[in-house]
């Protein structure tokens, strides 16, 4: 039914007509207008090798969530997710390069930084990219690549002989570690978020790779406690001479990838993994965009690519 306002003063006392009832069932939904984010950007990719020369492992995406961020209905929010960052190309020992950002209306992860690289044969290495988290250096540069504050950390330096190790990536809840004596620096641990509706960690830096006999490249930086190979927060593991193409992290973490280990003339490092958007709420569903499911009272909407985020106009009914 319709509801009518009279434009005009009334001078006269009024009366309920007989059998009149006021409307039942008026209900009402007020458009959202918060709401909680998770931005994580795509890793580096992990620095190529040559001859003895291991490469750092690519640097985690950058990290940002907060709660509480103000929002406009009916108003489109971009969503960019960042790809992660490929691995160092011909030549084979260029650096890794740094992943892509990622993007919530004014939120703006940056992507990781790239590992470190030898640039030309016995030249001794070279620094890891910086980005949201750095990217770990190659063996032979014992300084390191920058991070982002507030979305990551520094990656590792790399080492000099005879340690023949190269640094980890840095991670959002830690630097990387640097060179080891005959070991590739691991990548820094993640952080966890809820926002999913369980706990994940994310965006892990890639292990360093490491040149020379039976030593292990860097393990990829994953939650705190043992590490797993791209699980969960996706930082590759580092190339070593008996399997010398490092691990790409995994998709959807932001993890850095692992960094060649040397045992040729010249390996890959490997690709980093891409970021992901989540968007969260209490609530009913009450937008629009990206994959929607609901936990624990919460509405979540989870972008792994690029979308749009619309919260639904405010509404109400007399029936």
């Amino acid at each position: 039914m319709s509801v009518k306002f009279l434009n005009q003063n009334i001078t006269v006392n009024t009366v309920r007509p007989t059998g009149f009832k006021f409307p039942v069932g008026l209900s009402g939904k007020t458009a959202l207008d918060s709401v909680d984010y998770l931005v994580v950007a795509g890793g580096g990719g992990g620095g190529g090798s040559v001859f003895s020369f291991a490469g750092g492992g690519g640097g985690a995406g950058g990290f940002r969530t907060a709660s509480g961020f103000s929002i406009t209905a009916e108003t489109p929010y971009s969503i960019t997710v960042g790809g992660g960052g490929p691995a160092s190309a011909a030549p084979l020992y260029s650096l890794g390069a740094n992943g892509s950002n990622s993007v919530f209306s004014s939120i703006t992860s940056l992507g990781g930084g790239g590992g470190g690289a030898s640039t030309t044969p016995g030249s001794g290495g070279g620094l890891g990219r910086s980005g949201g988290s750095g990217g770990g250096s190659a063996h032979g540069t014992p300084t390191a690549s920058t991070g982002t504050p507030g979305q990551g950390n520094n990656g590792g330096a790399g080492g000099s002989a005879p340690s023949y190790g190269a640094g980890g990536g840095g991670g959002s809840g830690a630097a990387g570690q640097g060179n080891q004596d005959f070991k590739g620096g691991d990548g820094g641990i993640g952080t966890a978020s809820s926002l999913s509706g369980s706990p994940v960690t994310y965006a892990g830096g890639g292990g360093g790779g490491v040149y020379t006999g039976p030593n292990t490249g860097g393990v990829g930086g994953n939650s705190p406690g043992p590490a797993g190979i791209g699980a969960p927060a996706g930082g590759g593991n580092g190339g070593l001479p008996a399997s010398p193409v490092g691990t790409a992290g995994s998709n959807n973490t932001g993890g850095g990838g692992g960094g060649a280990g040397g045992a040729g003339p010249s390996f890959l490092g490997a690709n980093g993994g891409s970021g992901i958007v989540i968007i969260r709420y209490a609530g009913s569903q009450g937008a629009t965009g990206g994959t929607y499911t609901s936990s624990g009272g919460n509405s979540i909407h989870t972008f792994t690519g690029d979308g749009t985020f619309t919260v639904n106009a405010s509404s109400i009914s007399i029936n």
